[in-house]
C-alpha cells in the first residue's frame, strides 16, 4: 500500500506542479483508507515546508520539462521567423549560401492521460475502469461527458460512484438514467407467451393497465432496477 501510496502521490504532483497538502490528500488519491500509509510516505519520500509537501526529485524534472518546452518554442519561432540578415544585398562575385533544411525539433512530453480528474467522491480504481473504458470505446473524457453522468445520477438517486459502476458492468459507451430503469422486454414476453394460438388474456391485460396506470416514479423504477442489478 506504501508503494501504491508514492506512485499516486507522485502522479498527482506532477499533475497539479505544485506542494502537496496533508488535509484530505488520501482521498484525491483515492485511498482514504489508507490514510496512515499516504502519511507516512510522505513523511519519509517528502520535504514538509510552509506550503506543502514537496518532492526535490519531481521538482528538477518539471524543471527540465519546462526548459525543453521553452528551448522548443524558441527554437520554432527562430525557424518559422523571417531574419533580418535576408534583406540584405549579397556582393556580385559572392559565392551562393546553401540552404540548410533543419528539422523540427521536437521533445517527448509526458501527456496527462485525461483531462478530467477524478472526482474526490469517486474511488480511484473505479475512476481508472471508467477512463478505460472511454478510451475502449475511442470516447472523449470531458467535463460536459461527467456532468451528465452527474445528472443522469441525480436522476436515480445514485452516487456517481454507483452510476459509473453500473456503466462499467454494461460496457457501453454512454448511459442513461432512463436505459437503467426501463424493464427488460424480454423478462415480460417469457413471462406472457401464450401457449397456443389463441389471444393471449394475460397480454391483453397488460395493455389494458397500461391505458391507465399512472406512470411509476423514476426513484422507484431506480430501486427495481438496483434490485434486479444485485439480484
Amino acid at each position: 500500500m506504501e508503494d501504491l501510496a508514492y506512485r499516486r502521490l507522485l502522479d498527482f504532483y506532477f499533475l497539479h506542479e505544485q506542494p502537496i497538502k496533508h488535509r484530505d490528500i488520501a482521498r484525491q488519491i483515492g485511498m482514504r483508507e489508507h490514510e496512515e500509509d499516504v502519511m507516512t510516505v510522505l513523511n519519509e519520500f517528502f520535504i514538509s515546508t510552509e506550503d506543502g509537501f514537496v518532492s526535490p526529485r519531481a521538482d528538477k524534472e518539471i524543471k527540465q520539462y519546462k526548459e525543453f518546452a521553452e528551448a522548443g518554442k524558441r527554437g520554432a519561432a527562430k525557424r518559422w521567423s523571417k531574419p533580418p540578415y535576408e534583406e540584405a544585398i549579397s556582393p556580385p562575385n559572392a559565392t551562393p549560401i546553401a540552404t540548410i533544411n533543419h528539422k523540427p525539433i521536437t521533445t517527448n512530453h509526458k501527456e496527462r492521460a485525461t483531462s478530467v480528474a477524478c472526482p474526490p467522491d469517486v474511488l480511484q480504481q473505479v475512476w481508472d475502469d471508467w477512463v478505460t473504458l472511454r478510451k475502449t470505446k475511442k470516447a472523449p473524457i470531458t467535463k460536459t461527458v461527467l456532468d451528465g453522468a452527474i445528472v443522469e445520477a441525480k436522476k436515480l438517486g445514485w452516487t456517481l460512484e454507483q452510476f459509473l459502476i453500473e456503466w462499467c458492468n454494461r460496457g457501453s459507451q454512454g448511459l442513461k438514467a432512463e436505459w437503467i430503469v426501463k424493464p427488460n422486454p424480454y423478462d415480460v414476453g417469457r413471462l406472457t407467451v401464450p401457449s397456443s394460438n389463441e389471444p393471449n388474456l394475460a397480454l391483453l391485460k397488460i395493455e389494458e393497465d397500461a391505458k391507465k396506470a399512472v406512470p411509476i416514479p423514476l426513484e422507484v423504477l431506480a430501486k427495481m432496477a438496483e434490485l434486479r442489478r444485485k439480484a
